[in-house]
């Protein structure tokens, strides 16, 4: 099948799990019709603000060429308060422009005539109002190089606040990406030191642009553009997650980014692909080990994670960074000794994401989720361990994941009581139906069977929806208009 994705990506055996899987998993279910027909994530791009300030075709490029190189995300970016959602948008866009640049290894004659187009890119892109670019990328990244222009009339309609920004974060981007182009990752980063450096120029100045945003749209106070720390580590968190579940992509791509002295340890024949072998017992083995490590660094991220989320004042906000982040810590979760890792690409189930997405309104629902993937985490490595498996990263897993649970469990108990009362109420359902069903069996014997199991539906249905539907917020998030209306006055 024809990949819409540059490289390797699209190209590679995807791991998905059968649907009778999916299906058994009932809250998934319920939790997918939800998100997709009862509480979607709302968009606020069709706004009078957005209407009257952007021209509506250029604006329909960017939204619909959003929708191609980014599904997932172009969802999270459009449920943004108006005053900022072009802002987020736009500056995605950008960014993904640039990183096409540095994705494509094939069309540029030599390296240093890609190095020059990623230190322009600030000066050409976004201070030429007619720059394009064409031959670079593939399918709908090659598009938007091809129509950028469109991109950058959106662009210069901007705050003069967000447009340096935008500028400021793709100008040190462009530069780190410029300092590893040169450099050979067919066997990834040479170490620890190296990998942290890629991914804070790739991830980490995203989550610092994105703080500053925050604070040039007035919805997060001034003090938080200077949490560098902090956004740091939330993009570090998330890029290194996608690195992790990558490793194939990477490796065929000949741009691999596992530190070598990481994977080095656990490779026999010291090449990156040895972990491709997965039928070998030993190389089975011993990739997991590897993989476990490397796990196991990304989780020692999440608590950093979790106070800067903790930090956000704005409802809307908030949600846009934590979609990501329980994402990140699910897919670890489903990383942490899984071998399909080696063999292709591993994805959470969609109803698993639903499941996400919709339990994001608040700090408690967030930490709840935390701390139920670092359980399972936990819970995998002892099982290991009681197999007699000696994994070197066993110690350093379990403190990490019992930080994290430490941190959340407050969260993560009062969202398992406030769990308790639907639960309770869904059972009664159930019981009350088929109760009724016995008592008046003589008349209808017939129709019973079919009575108890719709009851019992019922009574799924409620337990499944309730959670979502009649949830009240007591996290002291506040919802952008009224951060808004605080403002004028």
């Amino acid at each position: 099948m024809y990949s819409k994705k540059q490289g390797a990506y699209g190209k590679i055996k995807t791991h998905k799990e059968p649907l009778s899987k999916q299906l058994s998993h009932i809250d998934e279910v319920f939790s997918a019709v939800t998100f997709l027909y009862i509480k979607p994530l709302k968009s606020n791009l069709d706004t009078p603000f957005i209407r009257e300030t952007f021209d509506p075709d250029d604006l329909a490029f960017c939204d619909e060429i959003l929708v191609k190189v980014s599904r997932s995300f172009a969802a999270v970016i459009r449920q943004l308060p108006s005053t900022m959602l072009v802002d987020i948008l736009i500056f995605y866009l950008v960014l993904r422009a640039l990183d096409t640049i540095e994705d494509d290894t094939t069309s540029f004659p030599s390296q240093e005539v890609k190095i020059k187009h990623l230190l322009n890119f600030h000066k050409t892109a976004l201070a030429d109002p007619t720059w394009t670019m064409d031959g670079v990328g593939e399918a709908d990244e090659k598009l938007l190089l091809q129509k950028f222009d469109k991109c950058h009339r959106v662009f210069a309609k901007l705050s003069d606040k967000s447009r340096r920004v935008i500028i400021d974060i793709t100008q040190r981007m462009a530069t780190g990406m410029a300092e590893f182009v040169g450099k050979d990752l067919g066997q990834g980063t040479t170490d620890v030191d190296q990998y942290n450096r890629y991914c804070h120029f790739v991830a980490g100045l995203v989550g610092e642009g994105l703080s500053r945003l925050f604070v040039a749209s007035g919805l997060e106070k001034a003090s938080f553009a200077s949490e560098l720390f902090l956004s740091d580590q939330m993009g570090l968190f998330l890029q290194k997650t996608n690195i992790i579940r990558d490793y194939l992509e990477d490796y065929v791509d000949n741009r691999a980014f596992w530190p070598q002295t990481i994977w080095k340890k656990y490779s026999k024949t010291g090449e990156l692909g040895y972990f491709t072998q997965q039928s070998d017992p030993e190389v089975h083995m011993r990739s997991l080990e590897c993989l476990n490590e490397l796990v196991t660094d990304a989780l020692e991220l999440a608590p950093d994670c979790l106070l800067y989320l903790s930090k956000l004042r704005c409802t809307e906000i908030f949600r846009f960074c934590a979609i990501p982040q329980v994402m990140a810590i699910a897919t670890l979760n489903y990383c942490y000794s899984n071998s399909n890792v080696f063999t292709g690409v591993v994805k959470i189930r969609k109803g698993t994401s639903c499941k996400l997405i919709l339990r994001t309104n608040n700090l408690d629902e967030v930490h709840d989720t935390f701390y139920q993937f670092a359980e399972g985490v936990m819970k995998k490595a002892d099982v290991n361990r009681a197999k007699g498996v000696v994994d070197p990263s066993y110690g350093r897993t379990i403190k990490i994941c019992e930080t994290v649970m430490e941190i959340t469990s407050d969260g993560h108990k009062r969202e398992r009581k406030a769990r308790q009362l639907p639960l309770v109420a869904s059972l009664l359902v159930p019981v009350a139906g088929i109760a009724a069903s016995i008592l008046f069996n003589v008349g209808i014997s017939k129709e019973m069977p079919k009575l108890r199991q719709n009851f019992v539906l019922l009574g799924i249905s409620a337990y499944a929806l309730t959670p979502y539907l009649f949830r009240t917020n007591s996290s002291g998030l506040i919802d952008s208009k009224l951060l808004e209306s605080k403002g004028k006055n």
